[in-house]
């Protein structure tokens, strides 16, 4: 799923452009209605405690490589502890409350120079902070947004890349990882064409990559069913070496213990093994 980036929604543009406002007020000699709205929607708010996030983004130049991607790691974390319902509900209320004294469209005009890195916070945020999963190009895409504003420098989208999956291995306790990187691979073109056997495991290893022992009597049930399957095709099949080779398969399809912890591999394994039993079937069903 693409996460799309909202500047109405966007709690750093939101702030930046109240404090423009009231400087564009007092220049003009008016009431900022926009120091009262900052006053009463920033302070012990929700949507305060995001925009700190976003401050301490863009407080942060020419740091190391390691240094921006703990800093950029630190604030998603820290996103997680915000009560989405709060911000979403006090987002609605401030837009509403904007709107009742400026006018939407010039409000939303003002160019701001740290446009691009809020939009990338603003999406990877919602991304971390979403049930579903989202396409991994844009998650890179954003963070070497995020990357090159707090060091200053062209970043590398391979050491990106890399660095996510590294990431998404240390997520192992909940199997976060099996899911991303295989569809970080899928994305990439290795799992472009699945047939429908295929994505019906890959969707089962979403829907239950919380829980263990779900997977593990999902992958079993998986292994049984390849297996009669391949010895059925066998009875048709008249080639002798093809034969050997469906019995050396065969052989290789084990299922899980109970003690036997389910990673990605075997996700890979049994999205191979279906590649090869539709391209057996083709052949010889």
């Amino acid at each position: 799923m693409i996460i799309n980036h909202s500047k109405y929604k966007n709690t750093g543009i939101l702030f930046e452009l109240l404090v423009r406002q009231i400087t564009a007020d007092s220049l003009s000699g008016k009431d900022s209605k926009a120091t009262h709205i900052l006053k009463k929607f920033f302070v012990k708010t929700e949507l305060g405690k995001e925009y700190k996030l976003y401050e301490t983004l863009l407080s942060k130049k020419h740091l190391s490589d390691t240094k921006a991607d703990i800093i950029i790691n630190t604030i998603i974390e820290s996103s997680k502890q915000l009560n989405r319902k709060s911000l979403k509900r006090q987002k609605y209320n401030l837009i509403n409350e904007i709107s009742k004294h400026y006018d939407l469209d010039g409000f939303f005009k003002t160019k701001l120079p740290n446009y691009k890195a809020q939009a990338a916070l603003y999406t990877l945020i919602e991304i971390y902070n979403s049930e579903n999963l989202s396409n991994p190009d844009q998650i890179i895409t954003n963070k070497i947004s995020l990357l090159e504003t707090l060091t200053n420098k062209e970043v590398n989208e391979k050491q990106v890349k890399d660095s996510l999956l590294e990431e998404f291995k240390s997520y192992d306790a909940d199997l976060r990882s099996l899911t991303y990187r295989v569809l970080l691979e899928k994305f990439n073109g290795k799992y472009s064409n699945l047939n429908d056997n295929q994505r019906l495991v890959l969707k089962e290893f979403i829907n239950s990559v919380d829980s263990a022992p779900t997977l593990r009597v999902f992958y079993n049930t998986k292994i049984t069913e390849i297996k009669k399957s391949l010895s059925n095709l066998n009875k048709k099949v008249t080639d002798k070496a093809t034969n050997i080779k469906i019995n050396e398969v065969s052989k290789m399809l084990t299922e899980l213990n109970k003690t036997d912890r389910i990673d990605n591999d075997d996700l890979v394994n049994l999205l191979q093994y279906y590649e090869l039993l539709e391209e057996l079937t083709s052949i010889h069903g």
